[in-house]
């Protein structure tokens, strides 16, 4: 309680007990105080809570702030059953019902600077925050507000309440150095004053900026010195609304009077709104435990005498449930208005917008849920909404200032680091044009670039470094625009989850993914023959003599056309066999055994045909691609696939995995094969297999991809906020199909990727006599019963 606040929110809690019971004398209960000074020390808040929980018994307790640290007193709450009202203004999880904000919930009042921000159409921005586990746990509520109404942090950046002058100083030298007007502002006050008294000493509190500052500066605005108004003067702060009223103004003379007899060295101007808060929750908390009907002598243990401190002696309250029930249910009007809890955080929804003037503050305007902005608190139906006083800006200005986001360095070009030497040199590669004497980089990298820069809506100026990838590795080179020696890295950089942690990536401007290239087969003249192996050629053969044979012995006794010398009789009955493979047999049958045979031998013949024709249709498409365990498969040495994120995948033991230092190694590599001390597969990214191919593409072939990795983006400083506009670039070039325009101009052939599974690709035997086992049965049974009728038949002739 050594603070202003601790002091006011104090003596508001024993005022409002005070006027409670005055005002309902017949009641009879009444609550004691017993008060901690934890000295804003969480470790020493915790301890003081198991005090007074263990030795006091305490059936309810009141702290003015609950941080992240602190939310353990929320979980200690909800074992005991002891409710805990807070006034912290921070977000809090829904998970603890012991746990009530009486507070205004932070988050709700970037709905209303949201409508402002729309209505002077400023869709970017700068965002800063403190540097704390608060302030970081509430980044994804208000970014998410943010969003909705369609509005952008182009920058944000955390700054420490330990900062010095020096380092608030170099933060807003990088304002200024990208031109950025319009600041939001999110930090307590005394830090605000260091960034305002540093913002004015750099010309930043002048005409053509904008500063808006949230209440959790401009609720505790009134206590500071009166030289905060004069550094932050023009600026735009919200603050949660406090109606006026004669109680109001009765409790703000009451303190001053007591703080003149007791802190002469503090003055009250204005009660703020932690000490209502105090009030009103001292009294909703004094009603809850009438309601509830709790004996004073149920309230402290005195006389019990200390306990040790036990986690495990902790009493669950018998009454602590209902008094939260009570006070969850409460609705009455106190001095902030009508008092009403929806799912344990207060409901506060009005806030004034306030324009900082001289020593002091003007209102310009109101927010409401309801309403919008609205010049007054109570708008008509003819009012319209958006529309609030005059505001003077900074420099005295009362035009609204012009957002500037023209991302030049104070005339300086961004320094963008590539690659010095490539993996391919139709990805990235460095020429010297001796006409202008000077060196040029080129390459499908750098083509989309350029493109996504030409597209955005402001004009920048690029310097593009070599960085030397011979003596330094690309993790490196992440780490150097982390270091803010490059403003980005531009080239076939992959983007890693890892080294995400250091820079923000743009969309991925290539193939995602991994994959699998191999050698096609040799070319053989006797490819043909593949479709069908040995045994099935040899069985086709015996039935087509077989067949012919059948035919000439039934038909030669009585048709003219199988008759006559042996050689023509042996002629005729080749010619016949082999013309029904093509179904231009010209020899008429005159039995009708030799026609039931051919009929069966011809749906023989169409069964073998068609599965031979569907066979070599499909190794004249893949090649008969094959990659056995015993083949060897290479990889890049220096690439994260050395790590097995892909390469185990692959089932191939560690002694069969190759690392290659250059791409440039796989042909030759891949020329040899496993046999001869080469490899069978190389597997790498997509844009590098591609290109392999491009160059050589009735060698190669991919068989396979997954998407494993992220593909190659451009790398920025954290927060930079040309990775949004960069990405919005590279999905249009994408959509209107340049991307793929840019590819073929760099990509000399168009490849097909294969997402077939390679299992299935493999197993690409040649057909065997098992596959028409059945069907060569018919064949042979009917031909059987064919002799056998016809042998029937001549010896019944004779």
């Amino acid at each position: 309680m050594g603070t202003w606040e601790g002091k006011i929110v104090h003596s508001c809690i024993k005022m409002s007990v005070s006027d409670f019971y005055r005002l309902n004398g017949c009641y009879r209960t009444r609550i004691a105080l017993h008060v901690r000074d934890s000295g804003g020390d969480s470790l020493r808040s915790i301890a003081d809570a198991l005090d007074l929980l263990e030795n006091v018994e305490v059936q309810a307790m009141i702290i003015p702030k609950i941080s992240n640290e602190e939310l353990f007193l929320a979980r200690l709450g909800d074992r005991v059953n002891v409710p805990l009202l807070s006034f912290s203004s921070i977000s809090s999880p829904n998970e603890h019902p012991y746990f009530v904000q009486v507070a205004e919930d932070e988050n709700t009042q970037f709905h209303g600077i949201a409508a402002f921000l729309k209505s002077l159409r400023w869709k970017s921005f700068v965002f800063l925050y403190e540097d704390n586990a608060d302030a970081r746990q509430a980044q994804t509520y208000i970014h998410d507000i943010l969003q909705e109404n369609h509005l952008n942090v182009a920058y944000q950046t955390a700054i420490s309440l330990q900062a010095t002058d020096n380092q608030i100083i170099n933060d807003l030298h990088k304002l200024m150095e990208m031109k950025a007007s319009i600041i939001l502002m999110h930090l307590s006050p005394s830090l605000a004053l260091k960034v305002f008294l540093n913002a004015k000493i750099l010309g930043m509190m002048s005409k053509g900026f904008a500063w808006i500052v949230t209440s959790k500066t401009m609720n505790l605005l009134d206590w500071e010195d009166s030289s905060v108004y004069e550094s932050m003067e023009g600026a735009i702060g919200f603050r949660y609304y406090i109606p006026p009223s004669s109680n109001t103004r009765n409790l703000t003379l009451r303190l001053r009077r007591e703080f003149q007899h007791n802190e002469s060295n503090m003055e009250i101007r204005e009660l703020n709104v932690f000490g209502l808060w105090a009030y009103d929750a001292a009294s909703v908390l004094a009603e809850a435990v009438e309601r509830v009907g709790i004996e004073l002598s149920q309230n402290s243990s005195a006389g019990a005498g200390p306990k040790q401190l036990s986690f495990a002696a902790l009493k669950v309250s018998s009454s602590g449930s209902e008094i939260l029930s009570k006070i969850v249910s409460s609705t009455f009007t106190g001095l902030l208005g009508k008092f009403q809890l929806s799912y344990g955080k207060s409901v506060l929804e009005i806030y004034e917008v306030l324009n900082v003037i001289g020593n002091g503050e003007r209102r310009v305007g109101f927010w409401t849920s309801a309403h919008g902005l609205t010049e007054k608190i109570n708008p008509s139906l003819n009012s319209a909404s958006g529309i609030l006083e005059t505001i003077i800006w900074p420099g005295f200005s009362s035009t609204a200032p012009k957002k500037r986001w023209l991302l030049q360095k104070s005339g300086k070009s961004f320094r963008i680091a590539v690659p010095g030497k490539a993996t391919f040199p139709e990805l990235l590669s460095w020429d010297y044009d001796q006409q202008r004497g000077a060196t040029t980089v080129s390459g499908f990298c750098i083509d989309v670039f350029r493109a996504a820069v030409d597209r955005l809506p402001y004009k920048i100026s690029i310097e593009y470094i070599p960085f030397d990838t011979d003596q330094y590795s690309y993790n490196d080179l992440i780490y150097q625009v982390y270091e803010q020696k490059y403003d980005a890295a531009v080239g076939d950089i992959t983007i890693l989850s890892n080294r995400s942690l250091y820079v923000d990536f743009t969309l991925p401007f290539s193939e995602l993914g991994l994959g699998i290239i191999v050698k096609l087969n040799d070319r053989d003249p006797w490819f043909f023959l593949k479709p069908l192996n040995i045994y099935l050629w040899i069985t086709s053969a015996c039935f087509f003599f077989l067949t012919g044979f059948i035919i000439w012995l039934i038909e030669h006794r009585m048709n003219e056309e199988f008759q006559g010398s042996p050689a023509q009789q042996i002629g005729t009955a080749l010619s016949f066999a082999a013309s029904t493979l093509v179904y231009a047999h010209r020899e008429n049958l005159k039995s009708n055994i030799s026609r039931f045979v051919v009929g069966v031998w011809l749906f023989v013949v169409l069964i073998l045909t068609s599965s031979y024709i569907a066979k070599l249709s499909s190794l004249l498409t893949v090649e008969q691609i094959k990659l056995a365990t015993s083949d060897y498969i290479g990889y890049p040495a220096n690439s994260f696939v050395v790590r097995g994120i892909s390469v185990s995948n692959l089932n191939f033991t560690d002694n069969r995995r190759q690392p290659y230092q250059s791409p440039n190694d796989y042909n030759e590599v891949l020329r040899k094969g496993s046999k001869k001390g080469g490899v069978s597969a190389i597997v790498d990214e997509l844009p590098y297999l591609k290109l392999l191919v491009a160059k050589y593409p009735n060698e190669y072939t991919i068989i396979d991809s997954s998407a494993t990795t992220n593909g190659f983006g451009f790398a920025f400083q954290k927060g930079s906020p040309l990775v949004r506009d960069i990405s919005i670039a590279i999905g249009e070039l994408r959509e209107e199909g340049k991307l793929v325009q840019m590819e073929r101009k760099w990509f000399s052939s168009q490849t097909s990727l294969f997402s077939q599974d390679t299992e299935s690709s493999n197993k690409a035997d040649p057909l065997g006599v098992y596959n028409f086992f059945g069907l060569f049965i018919i064949n042979g049974v009917s031909e059987a019963m064919a002799i056998l009728v016809f042998l029937v038949f001549l010896l019944r002739e004779k």
